[in-house]
């Protein structure tokens, strides 16, 4: 993962939110429309100070009440026409930016889908998770609120300077002097404030990824009784965000100190020589009035500079947090020209290397020129000790991974010739650790078949996995399973995710020890039904039981990531000793080779 306070230093704050673009053209016309609305609301505010001047030289000074009145009249008109400015320009923004967001968001989901299992390997979830909900929310508010105002703030604060001058240009050059200072104090706190706002939100990511592994790990949590380690971990980071908020927090109070007294110092000093003017006769008191309204307008736009431009930092890390994501390369779609094998049917490895993207230069390969082929309508059982690269090789053949050499064949076929979507309707994978997903059993198990499968397809693939529990469920197949199917016992979601792997009836079978949490009777059930569709589909199985391994027609021995034996059940046991005492379970494969005699 990137480090949280590199990307910050040598960014572009415009160039990094230059890259949202894309996604608010097309509602760049209401964006538009509503900032000139802005601005107008904005500098209507602005007439206040002159008809107040008019008031104070004019019917004031007469004592015209009939003049007062109108007046009155007047300022309360331009403040209705003000407010109902403000609210059409909310109601311009409301709907396009809630699209943008959503857009943005289906984007990023569309985009983690796509990318390699790798990534997902290298990243924490509640990374992920809180780019898609904290990060977005700060777009949109950037997208409502900061972007609009920068702009509306710097029109309506250069119209008050034009209209500030004119009225009284010593008073005006007073009233611009704190202008250097300021500039300087918001360029020197940019890049602070972006360092720590990026640090920030990091650990929104760390403190998310915490809360959701504790609730996805209640059951191993209160069986372990580390409820107290978890609620320690959590108070680590959530103290350390803390400290990190504080300093966002010292750094824009000080923006704000430098932001709200030098123009209140100028204020104030204005303010006396105004008065001392008006004093010698040198300016009308209507002229004063209407400068002190207009500076005093203009106090807002001034201000709330520095929270705007904090705004803009979140956002710009916000942004550079989300395309760090969307930049990442996804699975490459590309289909290469393959020359089908010649009597290459079946699945067949062929001189097959692979190595992790983030392996260290110069480690060995995971998997090592790997030679094997799998006869079309055959069942290979695939055995090796704990660490050997068993599934790693299974995950190769619906290029969850990408093979770093040699090749891989189906029917003679190189699968990085063909769209993954085309071979993954090929083969049907099972994993050891059963994935189900907040939807109702058959939902879940249909996950595994095309679009035209029915009720008829659900029972079959249930009762090959020996899942007729799920017809006795309070809904039967419509009842939901709850997220990651906790609701169910382990052997349930192992047969749950055997029936989707087998519902679409593929031609290729994967299978990574997928019996390993049933018991010895329901074991032998599942054998018994799977051998039937076994018969019509070229499989291969990880297996660790001796049970499981009968069910294949040949053996493959995995060491060292290498393939170094194949042969049926009873050859290797009588002429592997490695491969024996993986079957028996002897502390040595001496022993094992010993009891084989």
């Amino acid at each position: 993962m990137p480090n949280s306070d590199a990307p910050t230093k040598d960014r572009s704050t415009i160039r990094t939110l230059l890259r949202l673009w894309p996604y608010v053209r097309p509602v760049r016309t209401r964006l538009g429309a509503a900032a000139v609305v802005a601005i107008v609301a904005s500098c209507t505010g602005l007439v206040f100070p002159l008809v107040l001047k008019w008031m104070v030289d004019g019917p004031v000074a007469d004592r015209d009440a009939a003049g007062v009145w109108f007046g009155a009249l007047l300022l309360l008109l331009l403040g209705v026409a003000e407010a109902l400015l403000f609210g059409l320009r909310r109601w311009l923004v409301a709907r396009p930016l809630a699209s943008v967001e959503a857009s943005m968001r289906a984007d990023l989901f569309r985009h983690l889908q796509r990318l390699p299992v790798a990534f997902h390997d290298r990243w924490a979830s509640g990374q992920l998770l809180s780019r898609g909900t904290t990060d977005l929310m700060l777009l949109r508010l950037f997208l409502a609120f900061p972007m609009t105002f920068l702009l509306v703030n710097s029109v309506t604060i250069l119209v008050g300077v034009i209209i500030l001058l004119g009225q009284d240009f010593t008073l005006g050059l007073v009233l611009l002097a704190p202008v250097a200072p300021m500039v300087i104090a918001c360029a020197y706190y940019e890049g602070r404030y972006a360092t720590v706002a990026r640090r920030a939100q990091d650990q929104v990511g760390d403190l998310t990824t915490v809360v959701e592994e504790s609730v996805l790990g209640i059951r191993i949590i209160k069986g372990f009784g580390r409820h107290r380690s978890q609620a320690r971990a959590f108070r680590e980071l959530s103290h350390t965000l803390r400290g990190t908020e504080l300093a966002k927090a010292r750094i824009l109070a000080a923006i704000w100190a430098v932001i709200v007294s030098l123009p209140e110092a100028a204020i104030g000093a204005a303010l006396v020589l105004g008065t001392v003017r008006v004093a010698d006769g040198g300016l009308s008191a209507g002229t004063l009035v209407a400068f002190l309204s207009t500076a005093l307008a203009l106090r807002w736009p001034v201000e709330s500079i520095g929270f705007l431009l904090a705004m803009t930092q979140e956002s710009a890390t916000a942004t550079e947090r989300y395309f760090e994501v969307m930049d990442a390369e996804p699975e490459d779609d590309t289909v290469k020209a393959s020359a089908r094998a010649p009597g290459g049917g079946g699945l067949r490895f062929e001189g097959v290397e692979f190595r992790y993207p983030d392996a260290p230069p110069g480690a060995p390969p995971v998997l090592d020129r790997i030679d094997l082929h799998i006869r079309p309508g055959e069942t290979m059982a695939l055995v090796g000790a704990t660490g050997s690269g068993k599934t790693t090789l299974t995950a190769l053949v619906p290029r969850l991974h990408e093979v770093t050499g040699g090749r891989i064949t189906l029917d003679g076929e190189d699968i990085t010739a063909m769209d993954r979507e085309r071979l993954r309707a090929l083969v049907a994978v099972a994993f050891e650790e059963p994935t189900l997903f907040s939807a109702s059993v058959g939902e879940n198990v249909l996950m595994g078949a095309v679009d035209s499968a029915d009720d008829t397809d659900l029972a079959r693939a249930l009762d090959v996995a020996q899942a007729g529990f799920a017809h006795e469920l309070p809904q039967g197949t419509g009842t939901q399973v709850g997220e990651q199917g906790l609701s169910l016992s382990g052997g349930q979601r192992q047969r749950l995710a055997l029936a989707r792997a087998v519902v679409g009836r593929p031609r290729f079978l994967v299978l990574d020890d997928p019996l390993s949490a049933l018991d010895v009777h329901t074991e032998a059930l599942v054998e018994a039904a799977l051998r039937r569709v076994l018969a019509d589909t070229t499989a291969l199985i990880v297996a660790h039981r001796p049970s499981t391994v009968q069910l294949a027609d040949r053996v493959a021995l995995l060491s060292g990531g290498r393939v170094t034996a194949v042969g049926t059940h009873q050859e290797l046991l009588r002429e592997n000793a490695e491969y024996a005492w993986l079957m028996s379970g002897a502390d040595t494969p001496h022993a094992a080779e010993e009891a084989a005699r």
